[in-house]
């Protein structure tokens, strides 16, 4: 990974005697990686991978089904396309919209259209009706749980433990000037603060 958009183009790495072709993009495992690690990249195959599941998405439109059930088949198969790997994102505001966008969408076509109590047309649900009627905690909840679950599983890995190497090893250098990403150790801190536990760090907490 590098910060040049030319690096995948003219580097390639040197392992003994073979040589390797560097890469833009790749799948591996099913999360799709980025020469310049960009998350909203992963997020939009993931959404397309969430908006392929049509048979599924059929089901729940269909009136022979349950509410119960259709909230049941979108928690255990669409949510989890979606959110493969979502412990491991650094999500800002603008990626949490697109994904609740798609989650209003997916729970408009389960509970259907709704009709004006004074006009009596049918119209779309608003946003605050699908709250109220899906009592789930919704996807960036999920999201955030998965990630503190991630990083307190990691904060209490030893030492030897290269993951743990890399949540608390400081790179060497300095970053280039301009606004910082958002990093993952800042939605953790974030999240932490959501839940009065702010004070703490992840690894003290753990």
């Amino acid at each position: 990974m590098s910060r040049d958009q030319n690096a995948g183009r003219i580097h390639s790495v040197r392992i003994d005697n073979r040589t390797f072709e560097r890469a833009e993009e790749f799948k591996y495992l099913g999360t799709t990686l980025m020469n310049q690690n960009s998350i909203p990249e992963e997020i939009k195959s993931t959404l397309r991978s969430g908006n392929a599941c049509y048979l599924v998405q059929n089901l729940l439109s269909s009136r022979l089904l349950s509410k119960n059930l259709e909230i049941k088949i979108y928690r255990t198969i669409i949510l989890p396309v979606v959110l493969y790997g979502c412990e491991t994102w650094s999500l800002t505001l603008r990626e949490e919209r697109k994904l609740r966008v798609f989650e209003n969408m997916v729970l408009r076509r389960m509970f259907g259209p709704r009709r004006d109590e004074v006009t009596e047309e049918w119209r779309r649900m608003h946003n605050e009706e699908l709250k109220d009627l899906y009592s789930s905690p919704n996807i960036v909840r999920v999201i955030k749980s998965g990630r503190m679950r991630w990083a307190e599983h990691v904060a209490r890995m030893g030492e030897e433990r290269e993951v743990y190497r890399v949540l608390v090893g400081k790179p060497v250098g300095k970053r280039p000037l301009g606004r910082p990403r958002r990093r993952w150790v800042d939605n953790i801190r974030m999240d932490l603060q959501e839940v009065r536990c702010g004070y703490m760090d992840c690894i003290g907490l753990a």
